[in-house]
């Protein structure tokens, strides 16, 4: 834990992530990126300069039209003391029965984000924190290159306007096998994704070329965030 602590803090710090009075709602799902994050931010608050408060949403997706089982991580949510609110909504049967996406992932990712924001304003945060690390950076980076030929990648603190509410990615300096590290020795409730496009997509393909590619260059995830921020791409 006091390795993810440090490459959040120093995150938080370098891009000013954190401001004191903020409400920060971090978006949690049963996956052990987001719960990492949630029990990071937890101890994080307890030790950080500025003083700011952490509330856990979970967007409910419902699927096979059921109501997710969420009451281990409310558990662990009254555990570290942090509010939990559940958002329930019907995206399962709209992207995957109505509308039968063939490639549901990022129609799926805008319209569980915009629901975990306006949840988030509801019950007063002005900021949500997202658990993407270094490995999502690199990821990401690189499926803009090939697919849209873009030096592009999300930013690691975003302002969106129309909703009035700040998006922070704290765990950029940290590597998704700190967030594993951190869920065992937490024994927190990581459970494996419904979702039926989990472990078949493009970012999974990405994901094991990367990982072919650090057997023999080294530490690649970490040269391309090396290179944004040398280059200043989005903010980095």
């Amino acid at each position: 834990m006091q390795k993810l602590l440090g490459y959040m803090r120093s995150a938080c710090q370098q891009y000013n992530m954190i401001s004191d009075g903020d409400r920060i709602a971090v978006g949690v799902s049963a996956g052990k990126d987001s719960l990492a994050l949630l029990a990071a931010m937890a101890k994080l608050r307890e030790f950080y300069p500025a003083k700011f408060e952490v509330a856990a949403i979970t967007v409910d997706m419902r699927f096979e039209d059921r109501d997710g089982d969420f009451s281990e991580i409310r558990r662990l949510c009254e555990e570290i003391g942090v509010e939990y609110y559940v958002k329930s909504t019907n995206l399962y049967k709209l992207i995957f029965e109505a509308r039968n996406e063939s490639n549901p992932c990022s129609l799926c990712s805008k319209m569980r984000r915009g629901a975990l924001n306006l949840t988030a304003k509801e019950v007063g945060c002005n900021k949500v924190a997202l658990g993407h690390h270094l490995d999502d950076v690199a990821e990401t980076f690189i499926m803009n290159l090939f697919n849209g030929g873009t030096l592009d990648c999300f930013q690691p603190v975003t302002y969106l306007d129309r909703q009035d509410i700040t998006v922070i990615r704290p765990m950029i300096f940290a590597r998704e096998s700190d967030c594993a590290r951190v869920a065992r020795k937490e024994n927190l409730p990581v459970r494996k994704s419904l979702c039926p496009a989990d472990g078949n997509t493009e970012r999974e393909e990405v994901k094991q070329f990367l990982s072919s590619l650090e057997k023999k260059y080294g530490n690649v995830r970490g040269k391309i965030l090396g290179a944004m921020q040398r280059k200043e791409i989005n903010g980095y």
